[in-house]
């Protein structure tokens, strides 16, 4: 074998490694994440949306130039 054939097998074998590393990681991640939950109708916070509150307006007041 010859020395750039050698390098180029290496060079196969560690992208190889590599890749299935990162494929391995992937399908981990993908089982392990936690399934999103809807959100519910009854949740206030969740329905009321932006207000501008005495607190927010103090806010913008005190951030005038």
């Amino acid at each position: 074998m010859s020395e750039r054939t050698k390098r180029l097998s290496r060079r196969n074998f560690l992208l190889t490694v590599g890749a299935g590393g990162a494929a391995t990681a992937a399908a981990i991640v993908a089982t392990k994440s936690t399934p999103v939950k809807p959100a519910n109708p009854q949740d206030k916070r969740a329905t009321r949306g932006y207000q501008a509150s005495e607190h927010v307006s103090n806010y913008y007041r005190t951030t005038k130039v």
